[in-house]
């Protein structure tokens, strides 16, 4: 599975935690910058989360329309370990 994160300049440990969960490939943008507002998802992304304290929210908006429209699971999660976690597990078993 491949991830698609959004928000946060810095992911700490957060990728390698991701791994455990059996993701392979973990793409990253911060989303701070008003150009990310147009970036577009990669394709093979199966989910795409965002870090909801760390992203403007237009970029959130624009993410969570683009997202949808090519079949992504989207998460809104804070940036703490124990939020993401929290939405992996419900969302994705």
């Amino acid at each position: 599975m491949s991830v698609f994160i959004v928000g946060g300049d810095y992911l700490g440990n957060i990728p390698a935690k991701l791994k455990g969960f059996g993701f392979t490939e973990i793409m990253h943008l911060s989303g701070r910058k008003k150009g990310h507002v147009a970036v577009e998802i990669p394709s093979q992304v199966d989910v795409v989360l965002v870090l909801t304290n760390y992203v403007n929210h237009g970029c959130a908006v624009k993410i969570k329309e683009k997202a949808r429209k090519m079949g992504a699971k989207t998460l809104f999660a804070r940036r703490a370990w124990s939020h993401i976690s929290e939405m992996l597990v419900r969302e994705l078993g």
